[in-house]
This record gives C-alpha cells, structure tokens and sequence, in this order.
C-alpha cells in the first residue's frame, strides 16, 4: 500500500512533544487518514477517488519546518505531496514547497512560491543532487520578518527577502497554519499537464518522518526574538555561495528569468533582492 507517513515534533513557544489528536485534525479525505502510535505518526493515500490532508489547529506568525521526506518511487506523474503555511482568505499569504511527481527515471521536481496579499506566482523550481526516492532527506521552511529560505539538507535552495520597505509585498501580518496533503495535480503538475498520474499505480507512498516545527505565537510574535534564534536569522556569506551554487546547477524554473511571462517587465523583487 502507497501511503504518505508523516512524525511530528511540534514546538510552540517553548518545546514540546507533538500529539496529533491536540495538535492537528484531519481536514479531508478522512477515509485515507490514519492516526497511528498513540498520534505520533499519521499516514496519509492517494488513490483515484481522494488524496487527503490536516491542519494544524493553532495559526502562528512566523515559524520553521524541518522535515525529513523520502518520496514516491517508479511513476509518480500527476501527483503531489506538499507541506506548507497558509492563513485564509481572497488576500492571503501562502509559502509553499510542493513535490511534483514524474516518470519513472525522470528526476522529481522541488516547486516552492510565496503568495503575499492572495497574489502568487513567484515559482522557483528545483532538480535534486540526489534521488529523493532512496532515502530520506530534510527539507525545511523558515518564515521570519527578514525572509523566507528554503533548504535541503542544510543547503538553502531559495531566499525570498522581505523588501516592504521598498513596498513589495512580504507576508507580516497574517498568521498562517501548518498544512499537508497529497492530491492530484495532474493538470499541471508534469510537463505542465502533459503527462496524467497512471492509476494503475495507486495508491502512491511518500515517506515523512521528525516533523520538527518551531514558531512563535500568533499573538505575541515578538516574543520569538528573545527565545528563537531562527527569529532574527539572514544568509550568512557560506550560505550565499551554496545558494549560488544550487541556482547554478540545479534551478530549472525561475520567474524573475521567465521573459515570455512578464513581458512588460519583472516584478520589482526580480530586480530588488
């Protein structure tokens, strides 16, 4: 059976062990959700008639997911498995880092975007220097009022700065929830669309494990800066050139390069940051 596994580690001000069932609630697809060892561990399928997904019951401002992920292997076209932040709403804020499944022997796709005010359309999309397949490796999301970076074992893969200042949008205000979900994408999740998720290899397993989450209260976020280092966190210059490095050799999507796009100029953190 094909199944995505998720452990948590759930830390909200202070530390403290997740439990699922205080923690988190299954929001669809309840019929593929399991809740299993006493909340520590929650599976959740893909199959031709759902995908399924949860929610954190408690909204922050500001936080940082690591997760440790080992993916759908052979033919996973069509589908995708996502961790991400959202608030609600037409004008909310969103930070996304999506797995967009392929063809067996083609190389998985790391898709990440940023929404601020309900406007997206800030992908940048990633091959991995390895098969996400075999192993598990850590991704992570960190939400603070200087940026959003996104790593892959401890290498930053994307930094998108907050540039209010300069009036792009950057998301501050609205407190988010941590989600996670496995669908069907196959509209658009395979060469744009062209290739459709094959049911005859449902249900689809991913494998997620030391769900590690710390952030800080939806009503006090400037109680982090005293107890959270990752609070007050920039790029240092070694993590600049790794940055560098994965742009260089592993981006294969960048909208602030994507001409045919934005015709009529970049969107003014392309020229910024």
């Amino acid at each position: 059976m094909k199944l995505v596994i998720f452990r948590f580690l759930f830390l909200l001000g202070l530390s403290q062990a997740s439990n699922f069932h205080r923690d988190f609630e299954i929001t669809w697809g309840q019929d593929n959700a399991k809740v299993l060892d006493n909340g520590s561990l929650v599976t959740l399928s893909l199959d031709r008639t759902t995908g399924s997904g949860f929610e954190s019951k408690n909204e922050f401002l500001y936080g940082k997911i690591d997760i440790q992920v080992k993916l759908v292997p052979g033919n996973s076209a069509g589908t995708v498995a996502a961790v991400y932040f959202s608030s609600l709403g037409a004008n909310h804020d969103e930070i996304d880092l999506e797995f967009l499944g392929n063809l067996t022997g083609h190389p998985y796709t790391l898709h990440t975007n940023v929404f601020t005010q309900g406007r997206g359309g800030r992908e940048q999309q990633f091959n991995l220097w390895f098969d996400p397949t075999k192993d598990f490796h850590t991704y992570s999301i960190l939400w603070n009022p200087q940026m959003i970076k996104f790593t892959v074992d401890g290498v930053p893969v994307r930094q998108y700065k907050n540039l209010e200042s300069m009036g792009i949008p950057y998301p501050l205000k609205q407190p988010m929830r941590i989600y996670s979900s496995i669908w069907n994408a196959d509209s658009w999740a395979t060469r744009g669309g062209l290739v459709k998720t094959n049911w005859s290899h449902a249900p689809f397993t991913a494998s997620f494990r030391n769900f590690n989450t710390m952030s800080c209260s939806a009503v006090k976020s400037t109680d982090c800066s005293s107890t959270h280092s990752w609070f007050s966190e920039v790029l240092d210059s070694s993590e600049e050139e790794r940055l560098k490095w994965v742009k260089q050799k592993y981006m294969v999507y960048d909208y602030c390069s994507d001409r045919k796009r934005f015709v009529r100029g970049f969107p003014g953190e392309c020229t910024m940051a």
